[in-house]
């Protein structure tokens, strides 16, 4: 069975579809909580059950996003993320894009010469990606370092990206397989919005 479950933590909803030992689909708000964009992201074949009763797993995701949103270092969640539902190429970008770490961004086209494909063809999997913060969209921006689009809005985006700002000032790469990945440092983000 699949547990979905939301939970208001200060301002903020967090929202998880859980199943066995493995995480479906995830979602945050800073307004009420948006149930269909969560179920929107549970595969359509499966059946759920919303709960109020937060099993282990599901209150550790729900943790997990809390820390993440408030700019957290959280390298090992402790559970699995269900990529398998997913194609071949959307498993790819995200997890080259749950690779970049806090306080860095990444661009679409540097993931695209990790995984093949376009940056536009990036971009559109990161727009529906179904795990936001826990695979950090958030920190995948265009090629000039400007903000980019993001589904919650990219004063949401900025903020998330200003809150995991560590102040590095070099970039740096990351090996990706057999490819590196460059990494910028989310401050340069903060200094192109102004």
């Amino acid at each position: 069975m699949t547990y979905v479950g939301y939970q208001k933590r200060k301002d903020v909803w967090y929202g998880a579809a859980v199943q066995d030992k493995q995480v479906l689909a995830t979602c945050f708000s800073t307004q009420e909580p948006d149930l269909r964009r969560l179920l929107r992201r549970v595969p359509h074949d499966i059946p759920f059950q919303v709960t109020e009763e937060h099993n282990q797993l599901l209150a550790n995701v729900l943790n997990a996003l809390e820390e993440v949103f408030n700019g957290n270092d959280r390298e090992n969640y402790g559970f699995k993320i269900a990529l398998d539902n997913l194609s071949s190429y959307t498993q790819k970008v995200l997890s080259c894009t749950r690779l970049v770490p806090v306080g860095y961004v990444t661009t679409y086209g540097a993931i695209s010469k990790v995984v093949g494909g376009i940056a536009r063809s990036v971009g559109r999997v990161e727009a529906s990606n179904p795990f936001p913060l826990l695979i950090p969209c958030h920190r995948v921006v265009c090629s000039d370092l400007s903000i980019g689009g993001y589904g919650y809005g990219e004063h949401v985006k900025m903020d998330l990206l200003q809150r995991e700002d560590r102040n590095y000032e070099e970039s740096t790469n990351i090996k990706v397989k057999d490819r590196e990945l460059t990494l910028f440092p989310a401050e340069l983000v903060k200094q192109k919005q102004g």
